[in-house]
């Protein structure tokens, strides 16, 4: 079936759109969604330990969100420029989202000793720019001055100590820092409820996908087949996938802990399974995908028209997903980043 961008539209009251996490984080409420009985079910996210079963695979994102909002001035006439960081080019440049009026070769001051030059413009909205630190006084310097990316929807002041805590998974690798925005569906976790987890003989397997402009960029062409996706790097190492491919043998439930969770699971899938993956992916999954690696997903809720929100139709049936997003309307379910969240098997 063919499917258009007004298809994947639908009405969220605003107060339903949440602007902070509940605490602790494990007590989100949790939409139990069976694909295959076309049944829903109403819990609490610390339950879903009684929905997973001894020898299946929970696949969690580690990458780390970093403060990526830098605002600087221009060096010749003070004006301001706010720079975002999307990409990592190589060691001292980056791809990024401009605001101000920018043009290359223009330098940016954002902090004593710390400067950046626009040097190319990609002409799809972001800008090449070389920065004059690298490695770890590079991110030493970020952290000092720099803004968490907070989705735009989140309407309150922005830099609050507590999103720094909030923001990022408890299992984040320090040495996987690189998503500009959060891997959400992980946010519900507790160091609790992963012993519970671990507990019950579940395996818990780690991949990256730095987040970027790939995950929230909006869809603009009606057709969605236009839709162009930003590409993220997706790493999975050579020992995990040993375990990946035995668990599938197996018949064991792979179980994706959010879309970027699912989108390198697949990206490794349609790469041909190697025994080794790491590549930049521009995977699209809209309804009528065949998944080769997920068979579960864990999940917030999405916006309207979302690249994220088709990712999770192909796994449903568009009807029935929009079924489920119905319901959580009814009940009055928080959307979103700091949201709650759905168990789809």
């Amino acid at each position: 079936m063919k499917y258009s961008l007004s298809d994947f539209d639908y009405n969220l009251p605003l107060e339903l759109i949440a602007q902070a996490p509940v605490n602790p984080r494990d007590a989100a409420k949790l939409l139990i969604v069976d694909k295959t009985n076309k049944k829903l079910e109403h819990q609490k996210f610390s339950d879903i330990v009684d929905y997973l079963e001894k020898g299946d695979v929970l696949v969690v994102n580690d990458s780390k969100v970093f403060p990526a909002r830098l605002f600087g001035h221009k060096k010749t006439t003070g004006g301001a420029v706010e720079v975002f960081l999307h990409k990592k080019i190589n060691e001292n440049t980056w791809e990024c989202l401009l605001g101000g009026r920018v043009s290359e070769e223009l330098v940016i001051e954002l902090a004593p000793k710390f400067e950046a030059t626009v040097k190319i413009n990609n002409h799809d909205g972001t800008w090449q720019v070389e920065f004059n630190k690298t490695g770890t006084n590079f991110f030493s310097a970020i952290s000092k001055i720099g803004h968490l990316p907070l989705p735009p929807y989140i309407k309150r002041p922005k830099d609050q100590k507590e999103d720094k805590r909030n923001y990022q998974t408890i299992y984040a690798a320090v040495g996987k820092v690189g998503s500009v925005a959060a891997p959400t569906a992980g946010l519900h976790f507790t160091n609790r409820l992963l012993n519970k987890i671990k507990a019950k003989g579940v395996i818990i397997e780690r991949v990256t996908l730095h987040v970027g402009l790939g995950t929230f960029s909006p869809v603009k062409t009606e057709n969605i087949l236009q839709h162009k996706m930003h590409s993220e790097l997706a790493e999975i190492d050579k020992a995990t996938i040993k375990r990946l491919k035995k668990a599938k043998v197996q018949g064991k439930r792979i179980i994706a802990v959010g879309t970027t969770s699912a989108r390198t699971l697949e990206s490794w899938g349609q790469a041909e399974f190697p025994d080794k993956y790491s590549a930049w992916t521009d995977i699209f999954i809209y309804p009528g995908y065949k998944f080769k690696v997920v068979d579960a997903l864990i999940t917030n809720f999405h916006l309207p028209k979302s690249t994220l929100l088709m990712l999770v139709s192909a796994l449903t049936g568009k009807d029935f997903m929009f079924k489920a997003y119905q319901e959580a309307i009814n009940q009055s379910y928080r959307f979103f980043s700091y949201g709650d969240a759905m168990f789809i098997h």
